[in-house]
């Protein structure tokens, strides 16, 4: 018998920081994802996908060099996660407006080059999207129950608007990812880098 794997951290504390809490739209790309409607209207994304694709994007992080990855966020509470997930892992970060041609532009000052993308929204961050698809980048993307799919290629489905949601996914792939490349583990994590610094205090 297979033992069932645990999740990363408990399901009460996915539900606390409200992680699985949707929006009262959904698309159709995202409804494999939703795990049932809550009275008041609000779809609730499956907690146990969310966990298992913070996995996947670890491991798929890993193959990266941590310079070269880009994550980016015009959404305000996940500003301060997309920072901190920068700083822990050594990524570049972009936060708040996301300026034209970043990615496609090399006369600007802005321009970079990074080898792969990862946006706190879809619809948020549409304008860094584009640029990445248009350079070949694979992207990673916070989906919440209202997103759509197009040109992601690592949905991960979770609440992408609420601060303590994106705190705590933030702080998550940050671990996992780190963990994968054998720098830390979840007990000196947690003593580093308490979760609620994440937090954005805006």
């Amino acid at each position: 018998m297979i033992e069932e794997m645990s999740t990363l951290v408990s399901l009460e504390t996915y539900e606390t920081n409200a992680v699985h809490i949707g929006t009262q739209q959904k698309s159709s790309d995202m409804m494999r994802f939703i795990e049932k409607i809550r009275e008041d209207g609000l779809y609730l994304i499956d907690i146990n996908i969310t966990d298992s694709r913070i996995r996947t994007i670890a491991k798929f992080l890993e193959n990266y060099d941590a310079d070269r990855i880009l994550v980016v966020s015009a959404r305000q509470y996940g500003q301060k996660p997309a920072r901190k997930f920068a700083e822990a892992i050594g990524a570049k970060s972009i936060t708040g407006r996301f300026i034209p041609g970043t990615l496609t532009n090399p006369k600007l000052p802005t321009y970079i080059e990074p080898e792969v993308l990862m946006v706190t929204d879809p619809a948020a961050d549409q304008q860094a999207l584009r640029e990445a698809v248009s350079s070949g980048l694979p992207i990673i993307a916070i989906c919440d129950a209202n997103n759509h799919l197009r040109n992601v290629d690592i949905a991960l489905p979770a609440n992408n608007k609420g601060r303590k949601s994106l705190a705590l996914l933030y702080w998550l792939i940050s671990r996992e990812t780190m963990k994968a490349r054998g720098k830390t583990d979840d007990e000196s994590w947690e003593t580093a880098h308490p979760l609620e610094e994440w937090e954005s205090t805006l």
